[in-house]
Order: structure tokens, then C-alpha cells, then sequence
């Protein structure tokens, strides 16, 4: 049997290391990366690309669609781990929780683009309340999210880690403009009829994220609940190996979030919250997990068995 090979382009950075780490000891599939000398070289990496069975992009947007664009093999399948074809309608969705049937669209794409790390727990928590009826496709949706640093690639471990940690900023709110690039992914895959406000933050840590979305029970149908929208992301979600939802016993004893206690697992942990009329979804998980090496790998899985 021949084995599946698996080109990463871009294996330096902040994914693509990920990546690389958690395939370089798999028997399964040849993997292949470029030197350092060939990694900006276009011909050697339109090569090697035309050469795999699955090429992974770690790339910038940008590189991205260069690389894309010089496959001229057919049965060359891609994973992009950029945003840049997020939206495109060509390329599956690569979050096989969202949805019954999107587990066999990526084990039979020939091209998908792997979730934003922000907006594997937005969808994650709306797609499945949305898709009931439980909340308005026109709800006003507010999104907060702190991220470790990390999830700034490369300049964000610089920043933090390098000879000038000292001056990192410790806490920063950013995408002021209100037109971050994950809001187009966040709405289309969502369901959502008007855009979201997303609020997105860094914090100095390495690596987590805690994502909120608050809802008010007065704004949504008569008898919806904490504990309807609960059992029905409990239901979504049943049997799932990659998407938990916590009790909501054990959600309402919390005191606090640490965005960093799914580190190093790629798992996306799920909870509901509810006082006075309130609800607070929240979602925590590994930037680097499943909100983006692991989910590549697991997509790559699923493309394999697929054939």
C-alpha cells in the first residue's frame, strides 16, 4: 500500500511548527517540507506541491492563494490553515462538528480551508442554537475573546518571548475598526442574518482562548432557557470527540475562566451560563489545537480515511 504524501508549505511558523510536530512521527504518510534554502524558492515549492497527494498551507493570505494557484496536478487535495479562501464558496468549511453531514464534505473535499481560531468557538456555540431556532438568525450578536500571544504568529512570540518581553503590552485590545477579518467566516458559517461585533484581545500568555457571547433570555422566543440552549448544544454535540459541553451544574459553580486549561489538547469546551434573565455562552480551547495545528491534523485524517 502506498502512503499517502503530505507537503506542508510553511512548516516556520507558529502552525506549521504545530503541525509538523505532531506528523514528523506518524508511519501512516511520507511527510515532506522544503529546506531552508528551497522555502521561498517558487519553483521548488510549486514542485513539491504537484508532487503530494495533500499539501497542508501554513501560509499568509497572500502566499496562500499563490500556492493554491500553482497546482496544476488534479488530484493534488489542499488543507489551508490561512484565511485566505475562508469564505470562498469552492473550499468546505473545515470544523466536521458543525454539522451532520460536514464530516463527509472534508473527508471528500479536494480543498478545505481550515477554521479561524476565534471563530471555532463562535460557530461552535451559535451554528447548533441557530440552526434549532433557538436564537434569531438577526440576533445582535456580541463576541468578546482573549487569545494568548501566540495567536499573533510568529511577531506575538517575538513580542513576548524576545529581548524586549519586558515592554510587551500585558493585555490589549485590538480590531478596533469593527471589521476584524473573522466576521464574514463568523456569520456565514454561523447562520447569522446581520453581522456580529466581535471584540478580540491578546493576553500575555503563550497559548488559550476564552470566548463569551452574552444573549438576553427577553430578546429571544417565549420558554427558551440557559438550560434549553444547553441541552441543545449537549445534543449537538453528543459523542464528539474534538466538541465537550460541561454540565451546566458544573458551569454555575465556576467562579472563573482560564483560557489556557485546554492547552495542549484539541478539544473546544463549550458552557452555559444563565442568572436573571441572562445567558452567557463561553467557549475555551487551545489557539494552537483545535483552533488550528490540531483541527488540520484531524481534517487531514478525515481526508485520508476519505480517500
Amino acid at each position: 500500500m502506498t502512503l499517502p504524501v503530505v507537503f506542508i508549505d510553511g512548516d516556520q511558523g507558529t502552525t506549521g511548527l504545530q503541525i509538523h510536530q505532531r506528523l514528523q512521527g506518524r508511519t501512516d504518510l511520507q511527510l515532506v517540507t522544503l529546506p531552508a534554502a528551497q522555502r521561498k524558492d517558487a519553483r521548488s515549492r510549486a514542485a513539491a506541491i504537484n508532487a503530494c497527494d495533500i499539501a497542508i498551507l501554513c501560509l499568509p493570505d497572500d502566499a496562500a492563494r499563490e500556492a493554491a494557484a500553482s497546482i496544476e496536478n488534479p488530484a493534488v487535495r489542499v488543507i489551508d490553515a490561512s484565511s485566505a479562501h475562508r469564505t470562498h464558496p469552492d473550499w468546505v468549511y473545515g470544523f466536521a462538528q458543525m454539522s451532520e453531514q460536514q464530516k463527509t464534505l472534508i473527508a471528500t473535499a479536494r480543498r478545505v480551508t481550515n477554521p479561524g481560531c476565534y471563530p471555532t468557538g463562535a460557530v461552535g456555540l451559535l451554528r447548533p442554537l441557530l440552526d434549532a431556532g433557538l436564537v434569531p438568525r438577526d440576533y445582535p450578536i456580541s463576541i468578546n475573546a482573549v487569545s494568548g500571544y501566540s495567536g499573533k504568529g510568529r511577531a506575538g512570540v517575538d513580542e513576548f518571548e524576545g529581548p524586549d518581553a519586558a515592554q510587551a503590552t500585558p493585555f490589549q485590545v485590538y480590531g478596533l475598526s469593527l471589521a476584524h477579518k473573522h466576521v464574514p467566516e463568523i456569520q456565514q458559517y454561523s447562520g447569522l442574518s446581520e453581522r456580529p461585533m466581535f471584540i478580540p484581545a491578546y493576553g500575555s500568555f503563550r497559548q488559550g482562548i476564552v470566548l463569551t457571547l452574552p444573549l438576553q433570555l427577553r430578546l429571544l422566543q417565549s420558554g427558551v432557557t440557559g438550560a434549553r440552549l444547553h441541552a441543545c448544544l449537549e445534543q449537538h454535540y453528543a459523542g464528539s470527540d474534538f466538541v465537550e459541553v460541561m454540565p451546566m451544574d458544573a458551569s454555575q459553580a465556576l467562579t472563573g475562566l482560564d483560557p489556557r486549561v485546554m492547552n495542549d489538547t484539541d478539544k473546544l469546551r463549550l458552557m452555559v451560563f444563565e442568572n436573571a434573565g441572562h445567558v452567557l455562552l463561553a467557549a475555551v480551547f487551545d489557539n494552537l489545537g483545535k483552533g488550528a495545528a490540531g483541527a488540520a491534523v484531524q481534517n487531514l485524517d478525515l481526508m485520508i480515511a476519505g480517500g
